[in-house]
């Protein structure tokens, strides 16, 4: 954007026009993300109508014109739009006034026999999506809030029920961020319950609570410590490793010698978040320096940008790397 500043420097009003069944949801409820527009590019922005008059510096009213163009592509494919995708949109644009929004909010994991769509919300999101669906191994590298563990608990469910896999297992390891798991009440699968509750709340979001009790009593759906992987071959599944970051280098090992025929993997974690004890090395962080060159193995990385929780979080973020 600076770049373009110092070519256009002067200060003009364009009238642009909304479409007229999509304008509503591209200015949003009350005209919300026209006053996010506004503020984002330092524009004047009034509507009337479907017009709209837009006046500042051309090169903000461009980015002004492309993203209200971009995003009435997405409402036409009935992507839903929100106030954090405005945001994005207006970052990604300002970086590559070229890019097509449609590519990188488009890409969907549909859930087959319910009216759940997942969209990307960035750019690393939808590379992370499409390189689960063309490598056997994927490692999704980033801060909390990026939706690696979303997306690939999606990807799992949606090639559960569209039958491409047979089962969809869902580990972490057992490493307690401050507290110790010995210390709670009940029984192992009482004490590990709440610590994999992360998987399951994913879970729930996608499917009926019935159909995820009926897949785990039939054992097409599994959720368990990393621990329980030990000894097996997985084969035909789609697995997920989350919190990887607390893996040690034996554990890691361990974990992806237990591909199988027709399986893909995801591992996903955080180096900035490593619960392990001082002595021993993250095998996440092992695994990523070893593994680079190899073929059918993708390393996707996530930044603050790509948060899609309350923008609050990647403020929070932003300041812990200060």
């Amino acid at each position: 954007m600076s770049d373009r500043k110092k070519v256009y420097c002067k200060r003009i009003s364009k009238e642009l026009s909304l479409d007229e069944r999509f304008g509503q949801l591209v200015a949003g409820s009350n005209d919300e993300y026209l006053v996010i527009l506004e503020e984002k590019t330092k524009t004047n922005i009034k509507r009337r109508g479907e017009k709209i008059l837009v006046e500042g510096l051309d090169s903000d009213v461009f980015i002004v014109e492309r993203c209200l163009n971009e995003l009435t592509k997405l409402a036409k494919q009935g992507v839903p739009i929100y106030s954090d995708d405005v945001i994005k949109s207006i970052s990604a644009l300002s970086y590559n006034a070229e890019i097509d929004l449609v590519e990188i909010f488009g890409e969907k994991i549909e859930i087959h026999g319910s009216r759940r769509v997942v969209y990307a919300k960035s750019q690393n999101q939808a590379k992370f999506v499409n390189a689960i669906k063309s490598h056997r191994i994927t490692f999704g590298i980033g801060p909390a809030g990026t939706g690696k563990s979303y997306l690939s608990v999606a990807l799992g469910v949606s090639k559960l029920i569209k039958k491409e896999v047979k089962k969809l297992i869902l580990c972490r390891p057992a490493v307690e961020a401050g507290e110790k798991l010995g210390f709670l009440p009940g029984t192992i699968e009482e004490k590990v319950d709440p610590y994999m509750r992360p998987l399951f709340d994913a879970l729930f979001d996608l499917l009926d609570a019935e159909k995820i009790q009926d897949f785990i009593d039939k054992g097409v759906i599994e959720v368990a410590p990393l621990a329980f992987m030990r000894g097996r071959t997985l084969s035909h599944s789609f697995v997920v490793l989350d919190e990887a970051q607390n893996t040690t280098v034996p554990q890691m090992k361990m974990f992806l010698t237990r591909l199988g025929f027709g399986s893909t993997f995801v591992v996903n974690g955080d180096p900035t978040q490593i619960d392990l004890p001082k002595s021993e090395y993250s095998g996440l962080l092992d695994a990523v320096n070893r593994l680079l060159n190899i073929k059918d193995i993708a390393i996707i990385s996530f930044t603050k940008d790509d948060v899609v929780r309350d923008p609050l979080v990647s403020n929070i973020i932003k300041a812990y790397e200060d």
